[in-house]
């Protein structure tokens, strides 16, 4: 999706939509929440979206544009060695735990534990999304396994959906807690898990 191209109306929903439903969630969000939210009018929102399900989707795809983005420009990505992109990769994720719940937790992991049963093309996006992300962590596992561990009986995408699991129940308990101290310690544990992967020093 070109960011860009986006009427001001309509991102201000997309992006209204990404902050209401992990605040809410899906069923509690309704329409007037999220016009509130982006101050626009529901004229405005039923211009761009049919209903909250087509807006939501929309949403959705943005999320997965912007959180790209985000990755991509972190600091960690521009690393040589594929472990220390893997680490960065935690690490960055540590630090995003410093902002409240609702901003570190994920739109798409938000809305498929609600909405799995009932609504099966939010919750086709949300798999296609979070498979996306776990696809791109797969290369730099897969680089790392090469250098570090390469007669390892993993396979990388395995640990990428593990890394994954470990985040997407992070975020559960930081919604249950109202606060990231588990986050932060399930972290720590995940780190020191990789590390035992991976060794310490690349396989000559």
């Amino acid at each position: 999706m070109n960011l860009q191209s986006l009427s001001p109306s309509r991102q201000k929903l997309l992006e209204a939509a990404a902050d209401v439903v992990r605040a809410k969630g899906y069923a509690a969000t309704t329409v007037d929440d999220l016009c509130a939210a982006a101050g626009v009018t529901k004229g405005s929102f039923f211009h761009h979206f049919k209903s909250k399900e087509e807006m939501v989707l929309a949403a959705v795809a943005h999320w997965g544009s912007w959180t790209d983005g985000i990755f991509a420009d972190a600091p960690y990505a521009t690393a040589a060695d594929p472990r220390d992109r893997l680490f960065g990769y935690l690490d960055f994720r540590r630090e995003l735990l410093g902002h409240s719940v609702p901003q570190f937790t994920c739109l798409m992991g938000t809305l498929v534990q609600e909405t799995y049963a009932t609504h099966p093309e939010v919750r086709q996006a949300c798999d296609r999304g979070m498979s996306s992300h776990v696809a791109t962590l797969t290369r730099d596992i897969e680089a790392a396994r090469r250098l570090y561990a390469p007669d390892a009986d993993w396979s990388a995408e395995s640990v990428g959906y593990f890394i994954q699991a470990v985040l997407q129940g992070s975020f559960i308990f930081a919604k249950a807690k109202q606060n990231a101290e588990i986050a932060r310690g399930n972290l720590a544990h995940l780190r020191r898990y990789l590390e035992g992967l991976l060794g310490m020093e690349p396989v000559r």
